[in-house]
């Protein structure tokens, strides 16, 4: 298929992902991508024997979600993958005999296409991001996925950039919730990975007891099929699952200009969690800190990574100030709305075609001109979801009244326990739970907005 014969062009594409504040599928664009062959018999010929990395997880549904952390781990070859696929169990099927697939899923994910096609660097020319108006971008800039049935990624949230998947085979269910939600989705940074928040809650069977807020969380659903790219927008949550036998998926995570910003708030984020978890004796590595993680890193070399990410988010806003562009376009917390740091004036926004790696925020002529129809489908919130939400609305309207008694009481000196009259303690607070308040992601980005507040006043 030409360009020409396409629904949208680069230019338009880039325009309308810089619009976009919903997530959104893109029709009719990648048909002529040589990636679509990319199933798993063909991969299984390419990679020849290479081994990869399995995340092995149990088929049983139970209410708390299935981490990574809660995994077993398998090095296999694709081929062996079929062979447990079609139900061989003898073996050749390598190190997945143990595991019955009537009882068992796995998962080849997070696969840096550059690092796994190291030795067929002609496949990299396989992916066409220059389609969606990232010219250069291709294979080696994208990630690959490779399921079963029931294959699954943890609601999450990540924190830089923007996501555009493209779906080879077979269907997955991808679950979103919008920024807006974060207090209904209980995030968490236990367990640990650098740029992804995850949920406390299994969005796909929830506890709704312990987590009475995720009643008002607007879930919107899409079924993405071979052909189809998602676009997810910055910061919306997600849980993705397989639903065929085998699936494949090409992602590749897209710069913006407050990934600068982000990664003070991870750097701070990495700094506070190894502390207080290093300094925890009853602390097993293995239950807190992701696979795809290297190790704890030390109290020195994180303290590094903060000044670097100070150094680099700074360095950008000066910059951005003395060319007088508005250094906080993309800003979407307090501190990147308001901030202009060092000499010259804030601009009118940026074009929405800013640099050929990052995507920019659009001149808002340009945010009423979405052009949704046959090839641009938007992603709705779940009819069910939106009900819930409107009866959590008149729940959160009774909660208000109780905020504010219990507020009046702690003023007044009548505190919500009886600590003081009975004695007993009855909370403990463990390590995770400070944590979890310590580095939640309102409290990270109003130490931000501190931090950097303090050095670009310098």
């Amino acid at each position: 298929m030409s360009q020409a014969s396409k629904p949208f062009n680069p230019e338009e594409v880039r325009v309308i992902m810089a619009s976009l504040q919903q997530p959104a599928v893109f029709h009719n664009m990648v048909s002529d991508w040589p990636a679509l062959k990319w199933n798993v018999d063909h991969l299984s010929h390419v990679l020849n024997g290479k081994p990869l990395k399995f995340r092995i997880g149990g088929r049983k549904m139970t209410k708390v979600p299935q981490f990574e952390t809660h995994c077993e781990y398998i090095q296999a070859t694709l081929q062996e993958f079929l062979v447990w696929l079609h139900g061989e169990s003898d073996a050749s099927a390598g190190l997945f005999n143990p595991f019955p697939r009537s009882q068992y899923w796995a998962y080849a994910d997070y696969k840096y296409i550059a690092m796994t096609f190291e030795e067929k660097a002609e496949a990299f020319q396989d992916v066409i991001w220059s389609d969606f108006g990232f010219p250069g971008r291709d294979g080696r800039d994208s990630t690959l996925w490779i399921g079963s049935e029931a294959a699954n990624t943890p609601c999450h949230l990540d924190s830089y950039g923007c996501n555009l998947v493209l779906q080879v085979q077979g269907r997955k269910r991808w679950h979103l919730f919008p920024p807006e939600d974060t207090s209904s989705l209980y995030p968490t940074r236990i367990p640990y990975e650098e740029s992804s928040t995850f949920s406390s809650v299994n969005v796909v069977n929830p506890d709704l007891e312990r987590f009475p807020r995720f009643h008002g969380a607007r879930r919107h659903i899409v079924t993405l099929h071979p052909g189809e790219v998602l676009f997810v927008p910055r910061h919306w949550w997600h849980y993705v699952e397989s639903l065929d036998p085998v699936t494949v998926s090409v992602n590749s995570w897209i710069e913006l200009d407050d990934d600068d910003e982000a990664r003070v708030g991870e750097a701070l984020t990495r700094a506070v969690v190894c502390a207080l978890k290093s300094a925890d004796p009853s602390a097993d590595i293995a239950s807190w800190l992701n696979a795809t993680e290297a190790g704890i890193t030390s109290h020195e070399t994180n303290l590094h990574y903060v000044n670097l990410a100070v150094q680099t988010c700074l360095g950008k806003l000066q910059s951005c100030s003395a060319k007088g562009r508005n250094p906080s376009a993309r800003g979407s917390s307090a501190f990147s709305k308001k901030r202009k740091c060092g000499s010259g004036e804030g601009a009118e926004h940026s074009a929405a075609t800013d640099t050929v790696g990052n995507l920019a925020e659009p001149k808002p002529a340009l945010t009423t001109s979405i052009p949704f129809g046959p090839n641009l489908v938007p992603v709705v919130q779940e009819a069910a979801a939106a009900a819930q939400h409107r009866v959590s609305c008149t729940h959160r309207c009774s909660d208000v009244s109780l905020t504010n008694n219990l507020e009046a009481n702690q003023s007044s000196g009548r505190m919500g326990c009886d600590c003081e009259s009975t004695g007993v303690h009855r909370t403990v607070i463990s390590t995770d739970e400070l944590l979890n308040c310590l580095v939640h992601p309102d409290v990270i980005s109003l130490m931000t907005e501190i931090l950097l507040d303090r050095h670009c006043s310098h």
